[in-house]
């Protein structure tokens, strides 16, 4: 009796350290790729948003890397805005191909944030949202 009485506790001491174990753990916090930087949050009252047609840039650079963001492959055009913020009637699109090839041809509503003009030619966005208005632009 006593050696059953003895395991039956053992036993208990046992599944009470597991379940303590499991409980445990640090949070998971902090940044998820360690040296890696994190981008700065968008700025919300620099945030604009255009309506227009979502067109592939006719001389775009070839990049290996479609996922690497790039403004030489997607442009704006005939550009409208609901706010009246619009300086230009053509934008160079900053993001990644999928995210604007699901649209090319048709008229949609970009928000982003306008970069700092390098050079020439036409503005940049930095495309944080896209929506498709019309399958096709008019």
């Amino acid at each position: 009796m006593i050696v059953r009485a003895t395991t039956l506790v053992v036993i208990a001491c046992v599944v009470s350290a597991m379940m303590s174990a499991q409980i445990g753990g640090k949070p998971a916090t902090g940044n998820p790729t360690p040296g890696t930087e994190q981008p700065a949050p968008p700025n919300v009252a620099d945030r604009v948003t255009f309506v227009g047609c979502l067109q592939p840039v006719a001389r775009a650079a070839t990049l290996t890397d479609s996922n690497a963001p790039s403004n030489s492959r997607f442009e704006l055009t005939k550009v409208a805005s609901p706010d009246a913020k619009a300086s230009s009637k053509t934008y160079r699109l900053e993001g990644i191909d999928s995210q604007f090839s699901p649209f090319v041809g048709s008229k949609v509503e970009i928000t982003g944030e306008l970069k700092t003009a390098e050079g020439a030619g036409p503005p940049t966005l930095l495309v944080e949202f896209v929506q498709r208005i019309a399958l096709r632009c008019s």
